[in-house]
């Protein structure tokens, strides 16, 4: 009888011991795997109040299957992955969360000090003390071109005002804008040869080279009209790239190295300052 009793008692321990491990949920469950649970709480983002029932259960349903998946994943990757591989994952992830809030937090610095304003003085003085950084890879031309119909009318006095491009010509070529299929009467602009082959369809790889060169007139024909072309000035590749062609390039690399310079002072002064309030200490 005593030992019957004692086995009840025993039992009974064993079962509350029991109950202390196992994790209860601590909101309403919509899951669960081993001891983790997925709460209503962590699925009501889910939900629009535009769906109906049938896409909401499509949705849930999706999302709780993926979160099954990926907990099984990883209690498996738990059990049969070695202790030394598992410490050096784990070492990756605080790594990396370290990483995260220190980039996050520096962006936020930067933002809030970063003069972004950055002079035209200040880039050409940049770019006079490096040219050797602004090396053009592609052909760049100054150009002008209009493509015309070959029916349009008074085509020779067009061709005559482009070749001329003086103020009243470009006014008067101004005026007749609607009138052509396309045009760039911008010549002070500098483009790239890539997009000019690419733009004017009688110019391919195999016909620029003896296209195009400076010239104050040239005129060329396809299937498609008439197409009037001037290069005013050309620049060849590995030559120094203008100015005002990277200009945009050197205002971005001027603020990027403030950025760096921002960063840098601001890792020495918080180190300077942790060490002044006794946060930081070296031990010897």
């Amino acid at each position: 009888m005593k030992k019957a009793v004692f086995v009840l008692i025993l039992c009974s321990v064993v079962f509350k011991s029991c109950e202390l491990f196992v994790k209860e949920p601590t909101g309403t469950p919509v899951a669960r795997v081993d001891e983790t649970y997925l709460y209503k709480k962590d699925i009501k983002a889910l939900i629009n109040p535009g769906m109906t029932p049938e896409d909401s259960t499509v949705i849930v349903n999706g999302f709780i299957n993926r979160w099954a998946t990926q907990q099984l994943l990883m209690d498996g990757a738990r059990r049969n992955i070695a202790l030394t591989e598992q410490k050096r994952l784990d070492n990756l992830i605080d790594q990396y969360k370290t990483d995260l809030y220190s980039q996050t937090y520096k962006d936020a610095i930067v933002a809030e000090r970063l003069d972004s304003a950055i002079s035209d003085k200040e880039a050409e003085e940049f770019y006079k003390k490096n040219p050797s950084n602004f090396k053009l890879n592609d052909e760049l031309l100054k150009l002008r071109y209009i493509h015309l119909g070959e029916t349009d009318y008074n085509i020779n006095d067009i061709k005559e005002h482009f070749r001329r491009f003086e103020t009243d010509d470009k006014k008067y070529l101004d005026s007749l804008s609607v009138q052509f299929r396309e045009q760039s009467l911008n010549d002070s602009v500098w483009v790239s040869k890539a997009d000019v082959v690419a733009k004017i369809d009688p110019i391919t790889t195999q016909n620029e080279e003896q296209i195009l060169k400076k010239t104050d007139f040239l005129q060329l024909r396809d299937s498609l009209g008439l197409y009037l072309i001037a290069i005013k000035d050309i620049r060849l590749r590995n030559e120094e790239a203008p100015l005002s062609y990277v200009m945009p390039t050197v205002k971005q690399i001027i603020l990027n190295k403030r950025k760096l310079e921002l960063i840098k002072q601001l890792e020495k002064d918080i180190t300077k300052d942790a060490i002044k309030n006794k946060q930081f200490e070296i031990y010897n």
